[in-house]
């Protein structure tokens, strides 16, 4: 787990976040072109971000930029900014870090089982990838078999653009039965599944 957070860390800063977090939802923004009031009008716009001063907004754009995860674009008087693959790489670290499955009230009684195969070329994305199912709450069957009891399709497809994987590399299948799985069971016990 130290791994994941090592190569896939998320910004400290909480307007940056926030920047990064709003154009990864909202897509590009735009601001009029040669305003001089640009922090102003983006304020208005954005008001999540009218809790920090005027000076830090500021900076946290020229940071950004610098990092090269903000494109600037002049079209038709209009000032467009938008997140490049980089900038859109370190917002989709956010949607990662705050991923959760949600618990179902009922068991459907089907098992969902990650299987993957990860080159040895990805070997830090094999031990992030790892980590992460283990935060989900996934328990191990074997080395790259994982299985979790509740339904988790939206959230694996995230962590499969995120990590770049192609559908040979993961899979996720659902099984109405994986053999003995008492032990599973209990081990999932939090979710109060019948034994039987």
């Amino acid at each position: 787990m130290r791994k994941y957070k090592y190569y896939f860390r998320k910004p400290k800063s909480a307007i940056i976040q926030d920047i990064l977090k709003l154009l990864a939802i909202g897509g590009a923004i735009y601001i009029a072109a040669g305003s001089p009031y640009f922090i102003r009008s983006f304020l208005r716009r954005y008001s999540k971000l009218g809790k920090y001063p005027n000076k830090k907004i500021s900076n946290a754009f020229s940071r950004l930029r610098k990092q090269g995860c903000l494109q600037f674009q002049t079209v038709n008087h209009q000032i467009y900014i938008s997140l490049t693959e980089k900038g859109k790489r370190k917002a989709g670290w956010m949607q990662i870090d705050d991923l959760e499955i949600a618990k179902q009230k009922k068991w459907d009684k089907k098992w969902r089982l990650v299987i993957f195969d990860i080159a040895q070329i990805k070997k830090i994305y094999r031990e992030a990838f790892r980590g992460k199912l283990k935060d989900l709450g996934f328990r191990s069957l074997q080395k790259s078999v994982w299985v979790h009891p509740y339904e988790c399709q939206a959230e694996i497809e995230l962590l499969r653009d995120f990590f770049g994987l192609s559908q040979k590399e993961l899979r996720l299948i659902v099984a109405q039965s994986i053999g003995i799985d008492e032990e599973l069971k209990k081990e999932f016990r939090f979710y109060r599944f019948p034994l039987n």
